[in-house]
């Protein structure tokens, strides 16, 4: 009875796979035969042709028992050690088995040709072992080339999984920023706006709502035009403006903005870095301004710190630049001067 890790590895095994290494076999058994490199009689021929294809499929065969089910997931030197292990067990079964495969195909043919099975072994020790070994060798050599490469590519899949998971998961931690602090803060604004000045708290709810639908709508996206970004971010800081009183100011520039596209949610961390580390009076306003400049987004404020500086973790800009790294293989670029905080942000085409 098959066990379920072996149907696995021959349900993989298709059709085509077959075919593949029998025509490979059959075009080297040409290239030999045309080459001189086996005997003349028509039979030899065919047993190097046998041979050549047997081994193969069973080298296929036990290399992915041997390395289908490698965890990936434990540490490199562990998996090292594993892979180096196995690739010695492969190498040693491959070559019981392609001298098991050879001797019964030289035992076949000595039955067909009548002639006494105990010459096999001897024959095979005293005149075709050297040949045997240095064919099989070479072959194998081969193989273990092809083998590296393979799991070099299995290796770049893993990669570019784990990348896209990672940045799934910090897209996830991002938009969550927005959440609880900022749901706080605006719920107690609206609560003191609903009495005296329900007009003004009826924009404010209607801002938070198209905020947490545009959130909720690309939750899941891994980019969005840049023009919708841009609108989420005018509603966004409109909602701190009417929280601190018109202390802050917000410039946008950006013209053909829907040609471009951007990782969702990426400019409201910068937005809050600037009003949560920085002061804001009617006399010295927040001034921020969004641009684009060579196919960046450039968000840039003036520095006002607070006597009694917060205290930052930047995880959020960690996180930014986490993201913009695993989206577009492009660095965030954070710059600072005397007067100004800038922040250059990635544009996808």
């Amino acid at each position: 009875m098959k066990t379920p890790e072996l149907k696995d590895i021959m349900n993989q095994r298709k059709l085509a796979s077959h075919v593949a290494i029998f025509m490979f076999s059959l075009v080297v058994t040409i290239i030999f035969s045309i080459s001189g490199k086996v005997g003349k009689e028509p039979i030899d021929t065919i047993y190097l042709f046998i041979i050549l294809f047997l081994q193969i499929e069973v080298f296929i065969f036990f290399g992915s028992l041997l390395f289908s089910k490698v965890n990936f997931d434990r540490s490199p030197g562990v998996v090292t050690r594993v892979v180096i292990v196995r690739f010695l067990y492969f190498l040693v079964i491959c070559l019981i088995v392609s001298m098991t495969l050879f001797l019964l195909i030289k035992a076949s043919g000595s039955l067909l040709e009548n002639q006494p099975l105990s010459n096999v072994i001897p024959d095979f020790i005293h005149n075709q072992f050297n040949s045997w070994f240095k064919s099989t060798v070479s072959g194998l050599s081969v193989g273990a080339v092809i083998f590296i490469f393979l799991l070099w590519q299995t290796s770049l899949r893993r990669e570019q999984k784990l990348r896209e998971e990672n940045l799934i998961f910090l897209n996830e931690t991002l938009k969550n920023q927005v959440n609880p602090h900022f749901l706080f803060n605006s719920l107690n604004t609206l609560s003191s706006l609903i009495g005296t000045q329900p007009d003004t708290a009826e924009q404010f709810i209607a801002r938070l709502a198209s905020i947490y639908r545009y959130i909720l709508e690309n939750s899941r996206k891994d980019r969005i035009s840049l023009k919708s970004e841009l609108t989420f971010i005018t509603d966004y800081f409109e909602l701190h403006k009417i929280r601190d009183e018109g202390k802050m100011a917000l410039n946008i520039n950006a013209p053909e903005a829907e040609r471009y596209e951007i990782i969702p949610v990426s400019l409201q961390i910068l937005i809050e870095n600037a009003t949560k580390h920085n002061m804001a009076t009617r006399e010295n306003p927040l001034n921020i301004t969004i641009h684009i400049e060579n196919r960046y987004v450039v968000v840039e404020n003036n520095l006002q710190r607070m006597s009694t500086q917060l205290k930052s973790t930047r995880i959020g800009l960690k996180n930014l630049a986490e993201r913009v790294r695993l989206a577009t293989g492009k660095v965030l670029i954070v710059e600072e001067t005397n007067d100004s905080f800038i922040v250059k942000v990635p544009l996808l085409s």
